[in-house]
């Protein structure tokens, strides 16, 4: 995984802050690979309810300013079905 603790700390954080009910936030993509170089973070949050598109947003425009790397934010609710593009970022992804 290339990304330190501080990063996922400030990540942890960050989602903690904008999206309160929050369960997990998993690491998927590029950054899981520690043979690539550079890329974005892709993140999935699973949270209890519904995250609205500004939500994302802010917590992707936050990341970013804190971490200086572009964040993708892909978002789920408990308790629904994941779509086949989150289903695969289940399944490869590192929860944080």
């Amino acid at each position: 995984m290339r990304l330190t603790q501080n990063q996922i700390d400030t990540i942890l954080a960050t989602v903690r802050a904008e999206a309160a009910l929050a369960t997990r936030t998993i690491l998927f993509g590029s950054r899981l690979n520690d043979n690539l170089r550079g890329g974005d973070i892709d993140l999935l949050v699973e949270s209890q309810c519904e995250l609205l598109p500004m939500q994302r947003a802010k917590i992707k425009m936050l990341l970013e300013a804190q971490l200086g790397i572009p964040v993708d934010i892909i978002s789920l609710t408990s308790g629904t079905p994941p779509s086949a593009f989150q289903r695969i970022a289940l399944a490869r992804g590192v929860a944080l």
